[in-house]
Parts: C-alpha cells; sequence; structure tokens
C-alpha cells in the first residue's frame, strides 16, 4: 500500500512538515526502516538512531521536532499516531465468505459469515454480519458472537456464552470452561459443584492465544467493553473485570473477584478471590494483590533475585520477622519509660 504523506495525515491527523506528495509504503522502526518507511520517535534516548535512520518520514513529537529536516508528521503522542498508521498500511486479513465443505454447522448464519474447515457450530447459535469463524473452532449450543468478530483457529466458545462485536479471539482460547468449584463431603471426597453461568464478553475485546475464561458457578463470568487479555491468563469463575482494562501474560484472577475499569495488570501478576479491585489501578509485574484496593495508584510487591543463600539467610530472619517486631516495640516502650524518669 502507498499513501502521500498529505492523504495520512489528511486520514489520521496530526501537523506535516514537509512535501505532502512524498509517498510513503509501511511502518517501521528507526533501526530497520528504509526508503518508503515511515518511523517514529517515542522515546528521546532513540533519539541517536533517528539521526542514523534510512526512513523517508518520521513520527514525532513536538519538542523532537527539529531533530531532523526530514519530512515528519508531529503529534502529540508518537506512539499511538504509530499504532493507527500500523493499522492503516496493515489492515486485518479476513477470509473469503462461506461456509467450508469439511465444517459441521447446525444454525443459520448471514451469507457475510466465513467457517473454516473442522469448525463446528452447534444449534440456536447466533453469528453476527462478517464474523470469521477459523479451522477448528467449536461454538457449543446457544452461544452468540458479533459482527465483525474473528475467531483464530482451535478457539472454543462453549454453549450460551457470548462474544461482543469486533472481538478478537486467538488460538487455543476457551471461554466457558468450567469454573474450579468443589465442595468436600465428610469422607474428604471433592463433589463437583454444577457450572451453571455463562461468559458475556463486551465489544471491541482482544484475548490472546490459550487464555480462558471460566463459566460463572450460578452468576456470570462478564468482561467489559475493550478489554485487552495477553497469552496465557486463567480467568475464573464469576469474576468481572471493568471496560478499558488490560492484563498481561501469565497473569489470573481468582474466582468473583471484580476488577474495575481502566485496570492495567502486569505479566505473572495475581489477584485473589473474592476481592474488589477499583477504576484505574495499576498492578506491577509479579505483584499478588491480596487483599482489596480502594485507591487507584500503582501497587508493588515482590523481592528482586539474589543468590540463593543470601535467600535462606533472609528467609531465616522473615520467619521471625513478627517476634523480632515484638521485641522493637517492647523496647521503644522501655526508652519511653527511661526518657520519662529521667
Amino acid at each position: 500500500m502507498e499513501v502521500s504523506l498529505g492523504a495520512l495525515v489528511g486520514r489520521l491527523g496530526g501537523e506535516l512538515l514537509g512535501d505532502p506528495d512524498v509517498v510513503v509504503r509501511q511502518i517501521a522502526t528507526l533501526e530497520k526502516a528504509g526508503e518508503g518507511d515511515l518511523a517514529f520517535l517515542a522515546n528521546p534516548k532513540y533519539r541517536q538512531a533517528l539521526e542514523t535512520s534510512r526512513a523517508t518520514a518520521f513520527i514525532l513529537a513536538p519538542k523532537a521536532v527539529e531533530l531532523t529536516d526530514r519530512p515528519r508528521i508531529v503529534t502529540p503522542d508518537p506512539y499511538l499516531y504509530f499504532a493507527r498508521a500500523a493499522q492503516f498500511f496493515n489492515p486485518p486479513r479476513r477470509a473469503p465468505a462461506g461456509i467450508h465443505p469439511r465444517a459441521s454447522v447446525a444454525s443459520t448464519l448471514p451469507a457475510s459469515v466465513s467457517v473454516g474447515a473442522n469448525a463446528v457450530i452447534g444449534e440456536n447459535c447466533v453469528i453476527g454480519e462478517n464474523c470469521v469463524i477459523g479451522p477448528g473452532c467449536l461454538i457449543g449450543d446457544g452461544a452468540r458472537i458479533g459482527a465483525d468478530s474473528l475467531l483464530h483457529p482451535g478457539v472454543v466458545v462453549n454453549f450460551d456464552c457470548v462474544v461482543g462485536e469486533r472481538a478478537i479471539l486467538h488460538s487455543g482460547v476457551v471461554i466457558g470452561s468450567d469454573g474450579f468449584g468443589f465442595a468436600r463431603d465428610a469422607d474428604r471426597h471433592w463433589v463437583k459443584i454444577p457450572q451453571i453461568g455463562r461468559v458475556l464478553i463486551g465489544d471491541d475485546v482482544e484475548i490472546g492465544a490459550n487464555t480462558t475464561v471460566d463459566r460463572g458457578a450460578l452468576g456470570d463470568t462478564v468482561i467489559g467493553n475493550g478489554v485487552k487479555l495477553d497469552n496465557l491468563i486463567q480467568i475464573a469463575h464469576n469474576v468481572s473485570i471493568g471496560d478499558d482494562s488490560i492484563m498481561a501474560g501469565h497473569s489470573g484472577i481468582a474466582g468473583s473477584t471484580r476488577v474495575g475499569a481502566r485496570v492495567m495488570v502486569g505479566g505473572q501478576a495475581g489477584i485473589a478471590g473474592h476481592l474488589h479491585v477499583c477504576d484505574d489501578v495499576v498492578v506491577s509485574a509479579g505483584t499478588i494483590i491480596s487483599k482489596s484496593v480502594d485507591k487507584p495508584g500503582v501497587y508493588t510487591a515482590m523481592l528482586p533475585q539474589m543468590p540463593h543463600t543470601d535467600w535462606i539467610r533472609n528467609f531465616a530472619h522473615l520467619r521471625r520477622l513478627d517476634a523480632m517486631a515484638g521485641r522493637v516495640r517492647e523496647l521503644e516502650k522501655k526508652l519511653a519509660d527511661m526518657e520519662k524518669k529521667s
């Protein structure tokens, strides 16, 4: 795809400095860009790479506009502009409409829907216009998929679950598997609790490969509009996640926890069950949230790596930390009494 800088700015906005007739064909990094590429500078520490870049044009913040005399698009947020330009140059590939002869479909579908080989769509399903159901997908009875959604190969949306419009579900995603619910009997055997709720997913949600979202035990598990989940994430039963929240890979949320809107969760972080996390919280990577968070902000709880022998010595003290704290309080009290008598 080729486009002039003038036409690109007319479509995406920004201020153009330079020849509007200059043509660009793709987005690229500063280091790998060549002729015809549009590169961006979002972090000032890469300004040296800008000087040596072979890109035809750049996306720059106002404070970086003097770093080059080549054509540049000036915008307050170069990284966001890069994302939109990348979408423009690389529209998603969509399979052609139609049902593959090796697919099994028991519901009536719009003519605009694409269903790949070996996909299975059960009874009483509602699939929106322009959906792509990739090869090997399974859509259970009574499930609903909103218009313009894309299910990559091997996605499972179990019975009665709902996926909103413009969703992107990557390979290996499982929506609506049973939640982890068991009761113990007198003989200490585990008795399964039927999971009869659903999963309700809003519009514009993207879920990464091999992520699982469990159905509710009685009520529903709810994923809000605009939520983005990375690969290998576990969302347990009856969790709710507010609009525009985002979670990085290997993180997870235990059952019945309510997460607010615009929450950001770093990789390998975990949120315990039956908690509430308010809007606009940032959970740092590797952090465990073990009690509810009622105030927006950044929350971190982790230890840096250290030699194993050092960890053993430090942990020996950690186990006695409560007793040591008690002794310190006693000493402080004795010291205060001595100061009063002196």
